[in-house]
């Protein structure tokens, strides 16, 4: 890859292997990488091992969206998702177990693929998209066995209460929808810009982040970024971050939240920002918090860069990978 296309990089997807020792991160060029975290924080680690033990071509488009199970890591290109082996790509082998596509009315239309959560109570694959509706891949069986049907615009983010049996999707129309993942109903819908104290009509109405924990649920984009409680269907706080935030997380007492801006946002629950943290890109689209593995307990962020930054303390950028 020529420096043009290196300086025109932008990481939009990550993902953790089963173990915790490798991460995948997904390009706007269809590229996935995957980084030995084992030895980029190893006490002798070089300039070496901040770069990929693997890099290849997943999809014509960008990767939007990876995604870890036990055994498999999932990648979402241009209308299509493939599936491939945690093993056979530590071992450099990257053929793909399998490709997929989700049944579009048309042929011709390939939508773009822009988020992707297991829902582990019926081990399927909930996919959201261009073509503004959620499909559920059987994962057991490998076909499509359901359609969510309500967005009237393209989704970008799901997420999955599995306690509840509910599916959330947030979308360009600026609802955010709660589905019953056995009837495939819509139970709710909220229209987050339709609440003043969320509202940022000069920004815009679309919902490009959203995550829930238990009784709770963080989303934002145009709206400000704000916390709400599913039971009462109300946010309780709103915070005061600039831009559009794409991605959030719980992390312990705190939210962690990053998109337009180089820092990634550490806010209390009750509102406040806590910290900003510098980061590398100059925007990020991607935060991802290493669970898998208490030895490689990191946190890593990527955007409009080709560098990923590693927080191994999150009060400061321990070093960046790079493609």
């Amino acid at each position: 890859m020529g420096p043009v296309e290196l300086l025109h990089m932008s990481v939009f997807s990550q993902s953790f292997s089963p173990c915790g020792r490798f991460l995948a991160a997904g390009n706007n060029y269809g590229e996935i990488a995957v980084f030995s975290l084992s030895a980029a924080l190893s006490p002798d680690a070089t300039a070496a091992n901040q770069k990929p033990v693997l890099t290849f071509t997943a999809h014509e488009g960008p990767v939007f969206s990876l995604l870890s199970t036990d055994v498999h890591l999932f990648s979402a290109g241009n209308g299509e998702i493939s599936a491939w082996s945690w093993t056979e790509l530590s071992k450099k082998n990257v053929k793909p177990l399998w490709t997929k596509r989700p049944n579009y009315k048309s042929s011709l239309e390939i939508p773009e693929i822009n988020a992707m959560v297991i829902n582990p109570r019926d081990n399927s694959l909930v996919v959201g998209g261009g073509d503004n509706n959620i499909h559920i891949l059987d994962l057991e069986h490998g076909v499509f066995k359901a359609v969510l049907q309500g967005h009237s615009d393209y989704i970008h983010c799901v997420s999955v209460r599995d306690r509840e049996a509910e599916i959330l999707s947030g979308g360009e129309d600026g609802a955010v929808r709660m589905w019953d993942s056995r009837s495939s109903q819509c139970v709710h819908c909220i229209e987050v810009h339709k609440y003043e104290s969320c509202a940022r009509p000069h920004i815009g109405k679309w919902i490009s982040c959203l995550t829930t924990d238990s009784d709770w649920m963080l989303c934002g984009g145009g709206p400000s970024l704000s916390l709400w409680h599913l039971r009462s269907l109300s946010p309780t706080s709103v915070f005061p971050l600039s831009g559009c935030q794409r991605q959030a997380a719980f992390y312990q007492d705190m939210i962690l939240a990053v998109g337009e801006g180089a820092f990634v946002s550490h806010c209390l629950l009750g509102g406040e920002v806590k910290a900003q943290i510098p980061c590398t890109p100059q925007s990020l689209n991607t935060l991802q918090l290493n669970t898998n593995s208490t030895e490689h307990r990191v946190l890593t962020v990527g955007g409009s860069s080709d560098h990923i930054d590693v927080f191994t303390n999150l009060s400061y950028k321990a070093f960046s990978l790079s493609f």
